[in-house]
């Protein structure tokens, strides 16, 4: 069997403009997300990776090469695991986006929708799907990381747990996540989902070493 590591890129400044990135370039990790990605590479270095793969869009990229890099492995892209094309979408405002009829289809009937200009999210989900199905080929009984969006991760787990297409918006795949599917001859196995302990440990560890405000007080 093949066991993929499913990495939702990291944080980046973009989901602050309220607006839906998709395949908008030039979009980079911020330093919360540089320090996701460090966290996520420390808890991986004694992984054994076969490979490491890719969206091509930038977060995804620097968000693998920090996976990539205490193994000595080189990121390859992989277009299929890209973002969901949202054609006209692209760049609009989610607050407007939201006022239309095609979200309501997309949030209650997703397997029905399709992005004008774009792609159908059942199209998304069979790209993606038959690219992880072409990357076990490749590596039979490797390891491999892929680094990807959260809707496309989604929908592939989505896939590989035998959800239908319409419920997948149930599944919440956090920045930076760890998501763990073996695939071989007898079907899938899904491991773990949205596992974020490399960053929220550290996080909950950084609060407890600061002083306490209250207990401050108490000795003021």
């Amino acid at each position: 069997m093949t066991q993929f590591l499913l990495i939702r890129h990291a944080t980046n400044d973009y989901v602050k403009t309220g607006r839906l990135a998709g395949w908008t370039p030039e979009v980079h990790l911020n330093d919360q997300g540089r320090t996701e990605a460090d966290a996520l590479g420390a808890r991986l270095a004694t992984a054994r990776l076969t490979a490491v793969y890719s969206s091509p869009l930038e977060r995804a990229m620097e968000t693998a090469q920090a996976v990539a890099e205490p193994h000595g492995l080189e990121v390859q892209v992989c277009e299929e695991v890209g973002e969901v094309r949202y054609g006209e979408w692209t760049g609009k405002k989610l607050r407007q986006l939201s006022r239309t009829r095609l979200w309501k289809v997309v949030q209650g009937y997703p397997s029905g929708a399709r992005f004008p200009g774009g792609e159908s999210i059942r199209e998304a989900q069979a790209r993606a799907v038959g690219g992880l199905e072409c990357l076990a080929e490749r590596h039979p009984r490797g390891r491999v990381a892929v680094v990807a969006h959260s809707d496309i991760i989604k929908l592939m787990l989505a896939h590989y747990a035998g959800m239908p297409l319409d419920m997948f918006q149930r599944l919440s795949i956090d920045p930076a996540s760890l998501s763990v599917v073996w695939l071989g001859r007898m079907g899938p196995r899904i491991a773990l989902v949205n596992d974020t302990s490399h960053y929220r440990n550290r996080e909950k560890k950084k609060d407890e070493d600061q002083p306490s405000t209250d207990k401050g007080r108490a000795e003021a």
